[in-house]
Formats: structure tokens, sequence, C-alpha cells
């Protein structure tokens, strides 16, 4: 549903974008995550048919972003950081506004509307004029512009800034479930539990770059290694693990608590517990360690030379 083949943008001597390839089948959402300056806005401006691509080719939906820009910006539905409100609208008023630029009718425009102000817990503002709007108010208005014209892409830029816990919970059960209802989407955020929490796949960009691309749990297996687990016992070890070193990598001895890795949980996780059985040892909980894709965010993106070539 979104491709894009080794795309890039320069900016005078600048290059924004270089040799950037992804591809988002249709009903996944795939959050686009980087610091500050490492191309994400100006990527999704070239896949939503905005700026011109000085280098490599984009397809959405099969039209091409370049050749094919008035039907590529007809199937998209785009949410930058910025949305563009005009203050001196009505919420409903601007949403007219756009909705005829894309052919629905009046009808039309105010029954979905006013449908999308009640689920986004706005039920009886869209006559108040939009520079009376929170900006967290802004930002849901600009979502539901986006979805007005139930489009089979989203383009979604840091959908959820400025919002309160609550907002932003709505927000993401409608994300959540566009995506269900097979559309694709493309999520630019710096909430990574929001990306984690979303997301089918994760690609991370530094300096215009694609440097990490694939599920979250394969970048965490690439990234970050084996699964983390710990063991506590029944007594203090003072820092002796006798034979269970030949089990497991062990990676720590704190109190009763053994932090290890395994490339085979299943197994080894039943040959451990017999093993500290034997050892006089009672087992009083065996659990995963949590690994964040904090992590594996923080790994990739490190100022360190080795972490610029990880790929899918």
């Amino acid at each position: 549903m979104i491709e894009a083949n080794k795309l890039g943008k320069v900016f005078e001597e600048f290059t924004a974008v270089h040799n950037l390839s992804l591809n988002v089948p249709a009903g996944q959402l795939l959050a686009l995550l980087g610091p500050n300056g490492a191309g994400k806005t100006t990527t999704v401006r070239m896949l939503g048919a905005i700026l011109r691509p000085t280098s490599g080719s984009a397809q959405i939906n099969g039209y091409d972003v370049v050749q094919q820009a008035d039907k590529v910006r007809h199937d998209i539905g785009m949410l930058t950081e910025q949305p563009g409100l005009y203050l001196r609208m009505s919420g409903l008023e601007y949403l007219l506004f756009y909705g005829r630029l894309y052919g629905l009718s009046d009808a039309e425009i105010k029954k979905r509307g006013l449908a999308m102000f009640e689920r986004f817990d706005m039920a009886g503002q869209a006559d108040r004029r939009l520079g009376q709007y929170s900006k967290g108010m802004r930002q849901k208005v600009g979502l539901i512009r986006a979805m007005l014209h139930n489009p089979s892409v989203l383009l979604l830029d840091e959908p959820t800034s400025a919002m309160d816990p609550h907002s932003a919970k709505l927000v993401r059960d409608a994300i959540r479930e566009l995506r269900e209802d097979k559309r694709t989407v493309i999520l630019c955020t710096h909430n990574l539990a929001e990306a984690e929490m979303l997301a089918d796949s994760i690609a991370i960009i530094k300096k215009g770059t694609i440097v990490a691309q694939g599920s979250t749990a394969v970048l965490k297996q690439q990234l970050l290694g084996q699964p983390q687990l710990e063991v506590r016992v029944d007594r203090h070890l003072n820092g002796e693990i006798g034979e269970i070193g030949q089990l497991v990598t062990v990676e720590a001895v704190l109190g009763d608590t053994i932090r290890y890795r395994t490339e085979n949980p299943d197994a080894t996780n039943p040959e451990l517990v017999r093993c500290l059985g034997g050892l006089g040892l009672g087992v009083i909980s065996l659990q995963p360690i949590s690994q964040s894709l904090e992590q594996v965010y923080l790994r990739v993106v490190a100022d360190k030379e080795e972490s610029a070539d990880f790929a899918d």
C-alpha cells in the first residue's frame, strides 16, 4: 500500500533524506521513529505528494507520488505536527471547507464530522471557533479532518502531541480501529510507548536513512540480544551460582535473585528449576525482564559509529 524505493531529498547543499526504502502492506501500521532533524517529516511530506523527491520513487496505493500526485492526495489522510487550522472558523465550518474539496456533500460532512466530534469527547464543540479550542482540541480537529473522507492511507505526524492522557487514549483507540479496518498508517511519534502499543513494525531513521527496521520483537532480538530472565529463590545466594552457570548465561546475582539469558527458555527453564532444587533452593518466582522499545531506540540512535549500519 505504501512503497518507497531509494527515496532522497536534497535542499540546496543539505541532504534531508538519502536512499530510503520501505514497504507497508495494507492494514499495517509502521511507526517512524528518529531524533529531531532525522528526516521523518520530510519523508512523510514526500509520501504525501507535498514535496517532490530529488531521487528515488514512491507509490501510495499504486499511484506514483510525482506522476499521479492528485490521486495520491485524494487517497491519503494527512496530519502534520502543525495542522494549519483557520482559527476564525468554527470546527464544523472548517470540516465543511475541507470536505467539499474532497467532493463530499454537506450532509455527509456533517454526519461524519459530528460523529467524530462525539467520538473524540468533543460533543457540542463543533460550533465554537477554532481559536477558542485548546491545543489538544485543535490537534483532534486536525485528525478528524484527515479521516473525514475515509482515506485508505493515513500519514500521521505526532497525532497525540499536547493532548491530555484521556484524549491521547481516544486518538490511539481510533488509530487502532482504523488499522483493524485494513487502513494503512505511518505514524511519526516521539512517544515510544505509543509506538510499541500500536505498531506492527518499526523503522528508525537517522540522518535521513533508515538504520533499523522490523517488528519490535525482531529489533529487540537483533539489538538487545537474547531475552533476559530472572529467578528468585528462598535464600540469599552470597553471589554463588554453583552449576547454574553451565545451563544459562548468568548476568548478575543480586541477593536471592539470578538474572540470566538463554537461547531456548522452554528447554532451559525446567532444567534450571531442577538444578536449583538439587542445590536445596526453592524457586519463589521465575519471569522475563521486560526489554523496552526505548532501549532499542537509544541503542540505534546513540552517537556511535557502530550503530549506523543496523538493518532488518
